[in-house]
Formats: structure tokens, C-alpha cells, sequence
């Protein structure tokens, strides 16, 4: 096969694929599982062995992903339900004090999107926002900018958030790696877009708060303010499996290196550090100390976990179609005829997989759909390169950043803020937009920074 043959491909699968997502309107999955059949054929694979590929990259990848989103799904759940969300915010609002409860704001998203979903940590939080707004008689954005800047930096950096989680399966990844540099670069990335850019913008645009009290949700129940869990607890619940994650990276690595010696302990640390046991140690401690603690039944913690796994579900077949499309890729011969040709070219792997998370999310709007279409296709080149760990955990992050730019009308987070922020659409474009730009063009320029320093 020749390069061109193989740009054609590679083109005319993405175009197949927003155009079976954006004007057929066909679910994403079967759009993905469409697009990687076609893959196969056009290469001349025979139909049998495009069959096998399929089953073969939806096992491969949901034997991992479908475990750490289900339990980082009920996890989060259960956090959401316990009033942790705004235990934390209220707590860091009262230690920055409100000349610096930006900086507050963008911290409470930045944790509290680990382990709940972006759009319900903002939901739930949104009161609060109101209430600073009110008190200082400041633009509603000047608070609003650094919450979601927060929310969406970890949503799309750090793991067991699914986005990271399936791309780093997909490209074959630990997720301590990503944890690490997920906070190492997301840190600066949301302080740019979030109090910097939110100060900017809301000294441009003065929001007040919507004359209609925008109803929550009935995400969060009803407790008692004796049983709310407190702000140690919550860290401490939020923080464990990320510190065993990383902990078991290291120790696993320092084994390899021959640093220490492999014994009883470092095994003991490697086991308890893989995600699985890790959020299976973390959910366990929320059922007890956020579930039967706050005076939940076992029929209500039932009940919350179920209905966690419904959002799950569809991100995990999501994902699990991408590793068919990646495994298209491998099995057809693309990924090693791409891989050679950007072997001699001078294009950085990193800005590659930025530029295609960035080309989908552009045009459909969706950064899940955008980060698994990007990971699919980067995945078989990363295989050949043969890229060291710590390049894979920085391409993670390139993909999840280019997936967040320029958010606009087809993309539903869009909306949302506009709707509960009282924003007309140039105003969202002017702020939300703008801020969602910020983290995916620092995002980018902080991976290839820390590529070249590691190099």
C-alpha cells in the first residue's frame, strides 16, 4: 500500500464516520464498528479475519476498560449522593476567602471531577456559584470560568475519568503514568484557563445570576448537615487509588530498572496498585464511610449504583468500538506503512494525535467520540515506533486536549453552560468557548515541553 493510498483511508473513514454520526444520526458505536469494517474491506482483508479483528479489539479493550469505568462510574455515584461535592467547595471557599474563591472554585472542580462526571459536578455545584455572585456583586463568569475550567481539565486529564482511562488503553499505557503527568500539566493548564481567563472575560462580559433559580437536579439527596461526610474524607476517599495507581507506576518501574528487588512488598504494592484493586479498595470506602455512614439502606446504595452504570455503558461500548477500529488498523497493515512514513517525516507523533482529537471534536462536537476515533488510529503507529511509556502518557493527554477544543453549538456541554450560566450564545462562545480553547492549546504545548525535557 502506498502513503497516498493510505492518507485516502485514513480521510475518507473519518469523513464516513461524521457522516454517519452527524447526518444519519447513528449511534456513535455502530458508526465506529461501520467505519473499521470498512477499514478492512477496502484494505482487501478477508472477511473472515475482519470478523476476528473485531471480536478480537472489543475483548482486548473491554477487559480493562469496562472494569475501571463501572467501578469509577459507582464510585463517583455515590460521592455525588453524599453532598462530597459541596462539602469540598464550601470548605475551600472558606479557607481562600472570597477575595481568592476562584482559585477555590477551580480547585473544587479539579477535584471533584476525579471521580464525577463533568456535567453533574457542575450541575450540582452551580448553587454555590450563584450564592458568590450574589455576595460580591461580581460578574457570575468570574466564578463560573475557574469551576469549569477545573471540571474539565481533570474530566479530560486524569483517570478514573473515562476519557483518559480508554485512551490509555487504547494505546496501551499505564494509568499511573497518566495520573502523574495529568496533574503535573493540568495544574498550570487550568489555572490559565480558569482564574486567569476568568478574571480577563468577566471584566468583559457582566453576568449576573438568571432571574429564574435554575432547578439542580435531584442528583444530590436530601442529608442532614450531622451527616454530611467532612472535607478530610473526601480527600482522603478521592486521593487513595490515584496515590496507589502512581505508587504501584513506580515501584513497578524501579522493579524493572533493577533500583530494588522484586519481594513480597513491591508485588503487595504492584497488586493493590492496579486500578482494579485500587477502585475496587476506593468504592468499598464510599459505600461504607458516604453510604452506610450517612444513614443510607443497602437497598438505596443498590439503587445509586445502577443507575450509575447506564452513562457507563454507553462510554464503554464507545471505547470498545475504537479498539475495533484500532485493531482494523493493526491486522490490515495501515499502522506500519503510517508508522515508517512519520518515522522519516519531522511531524511529532504528539501534535499528530492533537490534530486528529482536534479535527473530530471540530466537526461533531463529542470529545469521547473524538478521543477514541484519534486513539484508534495513533495506537498502531505508537506499536511500530515502538514510543517509550512516558510518550504514550503525553500523547494521552495531547488527545484529551485536542478533544477539547472550541466547544460550540454541537456539542451539548455548550449548552449547558450557556443554560444555567444565563448566557446568550455569543456569550458562551466569547467564554466557554474560548476557555475550552485555552486548555487545549496549553494542553498541546505543555506535552511537547515536557516530551522535549524528558528527551
Amino acid at each position: 500500500m502506498s502513503v497516498l493510498f493510505i492518507l485516502f483511508i485514513l480521510v475518507s473513514a473519518v469523513t464516513i464516520l461524521l457522516f454517519l454520526v452527524l447526518k444519519l444520526r447513528i449511534s456513535a458505536f455502530i458508526s465506529l464498528l461501520l467505519v473499521a469494517i470498512y477499514v478492512g474491506i477496502i484494505t482487501g482483508m478477508p472477511l473472515k479475519s475482519i470478523l476476528d479483528s473485531i471480536q478480537q479489539g472489543m475483548g482486548s479493550t473491554l477487559g480493562f476498560v469496562a472494569v475501571v469505568v463501572g467501578l469509577g462510574a459507582i464510585f463517583g455515584q455515590i460521592l455525588e449522593s453524599s453532598g462530597g461535592a459541596e462539602v469540598l467547595a464550601h470548605h475551600l471557599v472558606n479557607k481562600f476567602g472570597n477575595k481568592k474563591a476562584s482559585w477555590a472554585m477551580m480547585l473544587t472542580g479539579f477535584i471533584v471531577a476525579i471521580p464525577v462526571f463533568f456535567d453533574v459536578g457542575f450541575i450540582i455545584l452551580v448553587p454555590l456559584l450563584y450564592a458568590l455572585a450574589r455576595d460580591t456583586k461580581k460578574s457570575l463568569l468570574y466564578y463560573a470560568i475557574p469551576l469549569l475550567a477545573g471540571l474539565a481539565v481533570t474530566h479530560s486529564f486524569i483517570p478514573p475519568t473515562p476519557g483518559p482511562v480508554a485512551v490509555a488503553e487504547i494505546i496501551d499505557v499505564s494509568l499511573g503514568w497518566v495520573i502523574l503527568f495529568g496533574f503535573l500539566l493540568g495544574i498550570p493548564t487550568a489555572i490559565l484557563a480558569g482564574p486567569v481567563f476568568g478574571k480577563y472575560i468577566a471584566a468583559k462580559i457582566a453576568v449576573s445570576i438568571p432571574n429564574e433559580a435554575l432547578s439542580h437536579g435531584d442528583t444530590k439527596d436530601n442529608i442532614s448537615k450531622d451527616r454530611l461526610p467532612s472535607f478530610y474524607l473526601i480527600i482522603s476517599i478521592i486521593g487513595i487509588p490515584l496515590l496507589l495507581i502512581v505508587l504501584s507506576t513506580v515501584t513497578d518501574l524501579f522493579v524493572k530498572l533493577n533500583t530494588i528487588s522484586s519481594s513480597l512488598l513491591t508485588d503487595t504494592i504492584v497488586f493493590c496498585g492496579h486500578p482494579f484493586t485500587a477502585l475496587i479498595i476506593a468504592t468499598l470506602m464510599a459505600v461504607y464511610f458516604l453510604g452506610i455512614r450517612t444513614g443510607k439502606s443497602r437497598h438505596e446504595i443498590l439503587r445509586l449504583s445502577t443507575k450509575s452504570l447506564g452513562p457507563a455503558g454507553i462510554i464503554i461500548l464507545i471505547t470498545g468500538a475504537g479498539g475495533v477500529l484500532k485493531q482494523m488498523l493493526i491486522d490490515s497493515g495501515i499502522g506500519y506503512v503510517l508508522a515508517n512514513s512519520i518515522a522519516g517525516s519531522s511531524i511529532s507523533p504528539i501534535l499528530l494525535a492533537w490534530l486528529l482529537a482536534a479535527l473530530v471534536r471540530i466537526t461533531q462536537g463529542s470529545a469521547t467520540v473524538s478521543m477514541i476515533t484519534a486513539a484508534g488510529i495513533i495506537a498502531p503507529v505508537l506499536e511500530v515506533l515502538n514510543v517509550s511509556e512516558i510518550d504514550r502518557a503525553l500523547i494521552v493527554l495531547a488527545i484529551a486536549s485536542g478533544a477539547t477544543i472550541l466547544s460550540h453549538v454541537n456539542d451539548s456541554g455548550f449548552w449547558l453552560v450557556g443554560k444555567y450560566l444565563g448566557l446568550t450564545e455569543k456569550q458562551t462562545l466569547q467564554s466557554w468557548t474560548v476557555m475550552e480553547t485555552i486548555i487545549a492549546v496549553c494542553g498541546l504545548v505543555f506535552c511537547l515541553i515536557a516530551s522535549a525535557l524528558i528527551k
